[in-house]
């Protein structure tokens, strides 16, 4: 989760949602998210919620971390029974690196979950991983203990890229940690970025193509964004890596598109790519169409029926406070109609199954003649009634949505 919490109202001790989030209830589907915040090292450009093992103590240690997580799982539920009963549609732990903790740990974690939820038949159950943090055995277990899906952080092919990013496995290590998740029946996603400092074309092309051979279920591609505070904006502020390029990183989208569809995917939103529409990642896509979900862990973002809210972010406050007894949010927010509605249109104009073009304001709707005389979305989804990306509109999504937008700013 980002470093750096919002600004909101005050959260209540006892956890209560405001009635609200009854409204409509039985129309969304309700998820789980399980924030692991520890990873061997901090890489250079990551500004989630992370600590190495040396920097956390007492409760908020990684030998205590499960125990606390279950502890807000209990929390939550009490929490929920006011609501009416569903059972988990997803779960998604991510990180960190929740593969630092034993699989064992991650299992207590999950059936203690599903225990208290239930989950539906078929569901997606995914757990971040580095290629270097698993083993045979380890993604065995979490097999066992109902996890359906692994999603590795590649990030890159090329040893040089890995360097610059940080990252501490080695390349050789990804089709081999690929072929055991194969071998415990899991599905795989592969995560790739583009744009690292001094990565050139052709070692695009490498990591696509590597991670293709791979023959992966879904795989993500994102732009490398420099964050403030990060060791790599440091880097780039003293001149020691170059800065990124706009330009650099559509070249390299392009590639991606043009060697993932050969290869056999296809994107559903513009950064993810899946083998079939059953591989697209779920839990992604509650989010992305404004489904509930509980987010476990420090700095965890949570939402139900419009109402969101976050923990405290450093472990340490976040374990004292469900010692206590009282809930771990730092602070939430209930979301207005406007910004709920441009929150619909931006991330719902960036799927492939795109916006219902009736459910626009007028002035969006207005937007769209020129929106395809500019070929940034599709005339013949339009002629159907459907707002859909084309491939130049990928690359400029943003500004498609301020036009959609335009009347809102």
């Amino acid at each position: 989760m980002p470093s750096v919490l919002p600004l909101g109202d005050p959260a209540p001790a006892d956890g209560l949602l405001p009635p609200q989030v009854l409204t409509d209830v039985g129309h969304r589907k309700f998820g789980l998210y399980v924030h692991i915040p520890f990873c061997a090292v901090r890489c250079g450009y990551c500004d989630f919620n992370t600590y190495t093992a040396v920097e956390l103590g007492g409760g908020a240690s990684q030998a205590a971390y499960a125990g606390t997580a279950v502890q807000e799982i209990d929390f939550a539920a009490k929490v929920l029974q006011k609501l009416p009963e569903r059972k988990l549609s997803t779960v998604f732990f991510g990180g960190g690196t929740p593969t630092l903790l034993p699989a064992e740990d991650l299992a207590t974690i999950l059936t203690t979950a599903v225990e208290r939820w239930g989950i539906e038949s078929g569901a997606e159950v995914t757990t971040e991983a580095n290629p270097d943090s698993v083993t045979p055995q380890s993604l065995e277990r979490l097999a066992q203990a109902g996890f359906t899906r692994v999603s590795f952080g590649m990030q890159s092919a090329v040893p040089s890229v890995l360097k610059v990013l940080d990252r501490t496995h080695q390349p050789e290590r990804v089709p081999q940690a690929v072929a055991w998740a194969r071998e415990a029946g899991l599905k795989v996603s592969i995560d790739l970025i583009y744009g690292t400092p001094g990565e050139s074309m052709a070692d695009w092309r490498t990591s696509v193509e590597a991670a293709l051979n791979y023959q992966p279920d879904h795989l993500s591609a994102y732009a490398l964004i420099i964050e403030e505070g990060t060791k790599l904006a440091a880097q780039i502020r003293r001149g020691q890596v170059p800065m990124i390029d706009d330009d650099d990183h559509a070249e390299k989208y392009l590639l991606a598109e043009e060697l993932l569809t050969e290869g056999g995917l296809s994107w559903y939103e513009v950064s993810n790519w899946a083998r079939t529409p059953e591989d697209a990642c779920q839990h992604n896509l509650a989010y992305w169409r404004g489904d509930d979900w509980w987010g476990i862990g420090p700095g965890a973002h949570s939402h139900a029926g419009g109402v969101r809210w976050w923990n405290v972010k450093h472990p340490l406050a976040y374990s004292q406070r469900l010692q206590g007894g009282v809930s771990p949010a730092a602070g939430r927010e209930t979301l207005d109609p406007a910004t709920r509605e441009v929150e619909r249109v931006m991330l719902g104009a960036r799927l492939a199954e795109g916006l219902e073009i009736a459910s626009l304001s007028a002035s969006g709707k207005k937007s769209v003649a020129s929106l395809i005389a500019r070929e940034l979305i599709d005339p013949a989804a339009a002629f159907r009634g459907r707002l859909v990306l084309t491939l130049s509109g990928r690359l400029l999504a943003d500004g498609v949505v301020r036009e959609l937008l335009a009347d809102q700013a």
